[in-house]
């Protein structure tokens, strides 16, 4: 299939700005497929933790990388993360993962194992890709880009109110800065950096609701929509 003919809605952003519950509800309302891309770089983060791997080298996290069995399972009320048929959908979401998938993400070896990957998401009638650089390096021709953040403070709020109610006992301060740590590797990678494409809509959700946020992107799509008729 030419995936270039199937419309894409890349969703690119830093950590907590939003992207993994608005890309859902973008594609439950419209019917399209989903990829989280962030799920990938934590699955690699994950197996490199099980297998004691030592995310200082690249070669070996790449190979980890190049030998995921992954599956996002979509069937349920919530998508499902599956790795080699385990359910590891709330343990790639630690905060000890997520640190980690941003080190084994900055890796250009790892980048390049998962494009292709990423890229054979994009099927009829459609994708919503959530990620950092979907726009601009894994999507470029992705019809509509969003580029969603927020400010450190209220990413960290947002994260603080997740761990809080799955009974995890957190730091705000530490929190803030973890988000900020990520934020300067994201941006300051040599490959595929943390940024919005040219032609991305900013949308910034410090002060926004969910709903505000996706009536904006939704309108972004509408757009695109009668412009193509």
């Amino acid at each position: 299939m030419n995936t270039e003919s199937v419309v894409v809605i890349a969703i690119d952003g830093p950590s907590g700005a939003g992207k993994g519950t608005l890309s859902q509800l973008v594609a439950k309302h419209l019917g399209y497929h989903l990829l989280d891309s962030g799920a990938l770089y934590r699955l690699v983060a994950l197996s490199a933790l099980k297998a004691n791997a030592d995310l200082q080298d690249e070669d070996i996290i790449a190979t980890v990388a190049g030998q995921l069995q992954v599956r996002f399972d979509t069937t349920g009320q919530s998508t499902r993360t599956l790795l080699a048929g385990e359910d590891v959908t709330d343990a790639i979401r630690h905060e000890d993962v997520g640190m980690s998938a941003s080190i084994v993400a900055a890796y250009p070896k790892v980048r390049i194992a998962l494009l292709q990957r990423q890229r054979n998401f994009a099927q009829v009638p459609g994708l919503v890709a959530d990620g950092r650089d979907m726009g601009t390096t894994v999507f470029p021709q992705a019809q509509v880009k969003i580029f969603l953040t927020a400010s450190a403070e209220a990413r960290a709020e947002r994260r603080y109110k997740q761990l809080l109610q799955k009974g995890m006992v957190v730091d705000m301060a530490e929190l803030v800065s973890d988000i900020k740590a990520r934020d300067d590797r994201d941006t300051q990678r040599a490959t595929s950096p943390l940024k919005p494409a040219d032609d991305a809509l900013v949308l910034d959700s410090t002060s926004l609701s969910i709903d505000q946020v996706l009536k904006a992107i939704l309108d972004q799509v509408a757009a695109y929509q009668t412009l193509v008729r």
